[in-house]
């Protein structure tokens, strides 16, 4: 079946060629789902089989790597062969590409564009409050809603397969995190335009709203997960990723993970480290609020690094920034992460704004209640002389993720649920939501249809991990394995 996105502008593309590009749109119509039924029954998206013309994985992901750093490339693929979930964490782009010729319902919303489920989690509000949701919008672009739900839900599944649950089990759970979106969606539907944008999830109410089969062992699991992420501040950071020399901090030389800019060469345009610093500096403190320049002014540069980073980030260029404020303590450690195109701009157009910072900032900003009180974007030079396009934020402010690996069935069951409720809650902040909440119905027949493709799509998955172990064996590309 043919997608059928929304079309509601157009673009010449470098080629010169049309091509479809989505964009939010005003407005609140139930019937609009309702009619969305007819261009893609909810049946549809349990279908899936690969196209004969379907692309090598490979082939995708040397695409990819083609803009980052050549020597951290063998990393990313070191990472992704250790198992089909590895894999897939770094595979958005070989998804994207699949999901591009699926039925859509044409409802374009802020996508997270790449909602596996370790891209949940916890993070401080400015507020001091730990809350959760989608942690990661590298990818993000206004999208097709569905397509974030697949993912979401073939992320489940694969999870599921990984800590050797039945296909019964699996199912069960892809099921919930399905109908928590759906259910979250039609609930949000009946919320007002502030209270939906208000409305976040603590960590305590995770627990309390969808733990109800959790015993005292499957609470302790959260709490102690939520109050380690407490601890993850600048000051932890100091203390893993610093030492002293000389009675100066410094960041530790640990390559390739943790390499400081001392190491480095500084681009020929700048006179010295001193004169490379202050623009980058510079550049990020003209991107804030008069509030937040103020704060940012209080503390004064030590040193900076370049950090390895994610699984599907690995490559991607980002560096971390050590500042101290009085008397040389109170720490502040800052990350600056490369921000490239998003994977989804293939398929449905480029995004509209021109620096590829501005968009993950911009794109995360609509989709939660609650950002860190230091994320901008800039863009600048890299260490090798040529500019690119970062955003900025702490390196840890409180951001916790759960070992899914040592998770019991109900754990896993409590989590994929506030996954999906997330989900659904960022979309309905930008989407329509009335017509989203139409289109899924009270029943559970886009649940049933969204497990079935989550199964079909992980059968998928294995089988592109194993292409990958293969071109691996053959030499075909380069992989570092345990770093």
């Amino acid at each position: 079946m043919a997608n059928v996105v929304r079309v509601v502008d157009h673009r010449l593309d470098a080629a010169g060629d049309h091509v479809r590009v989505a964009r939010l749109q005003p407005g609140e119509s139930a019937e609009r789902g309702r009619e969305a039924r007819r261009a893609a029954p909810r049946s549809a998206h349990g279908e899936w089989s690969p196209p004969p013309d379907r692309r090598d994985p490979i082939e995708i992901l040397r695409e990819q790597a083609q803009g980052r750093v050549p020597d951290l490339v063998p990393i990313r693929y070191g990472r992704m062969v250790l198992s089909p979930f590895t894999f897939y964490r770094g595979a958005a782009a070989v998804m994207a590409a699949d999901l591009a010729p699926t039925p859509t319902t044409g409802i374009v919303v802020q996508a997270c564009g790449d909602a596996h489920i370790s891209n949940f989690g916890g993070f401080a509000a400015p507020d001091r409050r730990m809350v959760f949701g989608p942690n990661d919008f590298d990818e993000t672009l206004p999208g097709p809603w569905e397509w974030d739900v697949k993912r979401m839900a073939a992320s489940v599944e694969i999870a599921a397969r990984e800590v050797g649950l039945s296909a019964k089990r699996r199912r069960r759970l892809v099921t919930a995190s399905a109908r928590a979106y759906r259910e979250g969606m039609r609930g949000f539907a009946g919320e007002s335009h502030l209270d939906v944008w208000y409305d976040r999830l603590t960590a305590s109410e995770l627990v309390d709203r969808f733990g109800g089969h959790l015993g005292p062992s499957g609470r302790i699991v959260f709490s102690d997960t939520f109050a380690k992420a407490r601890r993850k501040t600048s000051l932890r950071a100091v203390a893993k990723l610093t030492e002293e020399v000389g009675g100066r901090l410094q960041f530790r030389n640990v390559p390739p993970l943790l390499v400081p800019l001392r190491a480095h060469d500084i681009p020929a345009q700048h006179a010295d480290e001193a004169d490379y610093i202050r623009e980058l500096l510079d550049e990020y403190t003209e991107s804030l609020d008069e509030d937040r320049k103020y704060l940012f002014g209080t503390y004064r540069f030590v040193d900076m690094a370049r950090k390895v980073v994610g699984v599907g980030s690995v490559g991607t260029r980002a560096a971390i920034f050590l500042l101290v404020g009085r008397d040389g303590r109170d720490p502040l450690v800052l990350q600056a992460k490369e921000a490239q195109a998003s994977v989804l701009e293939r398929h449905i157009g480029a995004s509209p704004l021109a620096n590829h910072g501005e968009r993950v900032v911009r794109g995360q900003r609509i989709s939660h209640a609650a950002s860190d009180i230091f994320l901008s974007w800039q863009r600048s030079l890299g260490l090798d002389g040529r500019e690119h396009d970062f955003y900025v934020r702490q390196l840890w402010d409180w951001k916790a993720s759960l070992d899914l690996s040592t998770m019991r069935e109900p754990g896993l069951l409590a989590f994929v649920r506030a996954c999906g409720w997330s989900l659904a809650r960022a979309h309905a902040r930008s989407g329509d939501r009335l017509a989203i909440a139409a289109y899924l119905g009270p029943g559970p027949g886009f649940d049933r249809a969204i497990a079935a493709f989550a199964a079909a799509y992980a059968d998928q998955n294995e089988l592109d991990h194993e292409r990958l172990v293969e071109a691996v064996a053959a030499g075909e590309v380069p992989a570092e394995a345990g770093i």
